[in-house]
């Protein structure tokens, strides 16, 4: 188990390996010798998971991977996503690109009118000073 990676670092690995659930209800007691199974992985016992060899790792024993092999792997992460966009065609960029010019045109004539409309009245109650 020494050699196990620890839990989110490497989703495909998870379904290799076997999982321990340590989720027992406190007046449960018969549920510590069944093995607890979660989501078709094998299981294993509870009494086996408690054993001496099933120690947490330290940061020492686990299997430290360098700088570089963080940022190929950054890499190779962020073009497994990017393939699976579904990316818009020519047309549907042109008509999402036109539906934003559009509404921002009419939010900033909005806003533009309100600034008027608020400057006139302000000037209004408290006079112009010239």
């Amino acid at each position: 188990m020494a050699d196990k990676k620890r839990r989110g670092e490497d989703a495909g690995d998870d379904r290799l390996h076997d999982e321990v659930v340590d989720d027992v209800a406190d007046d449960d007691a018969t549920d510590a010798e069944e093995p607890v199974s979660r989501g078709g992985t094998a299981t294993r016992s509870r009494a086996k998971a408690d054993s001496a060899d099933s120690r947490p790792k330290t940061k020492a024993e686990s299997d430290r991977v360098g700088l570089f092999g963080r940022i190929a792997r950054f890499i190779r992460e962020v073009v497994a996503e990017l393939r699976k966009v579904i990316w818009p065609t020519r047309k549907e960029l042109l008509t999402y690109t036109a539906v934003v010019v559009v509404f921002v045109a009419v939010m900033l004539t909005i806003v533009a009118g309100l600034d008027f409309a608020f400057a006139k009245g302000v000037l209004w109650v408290f006079g112009n000073p010239s």
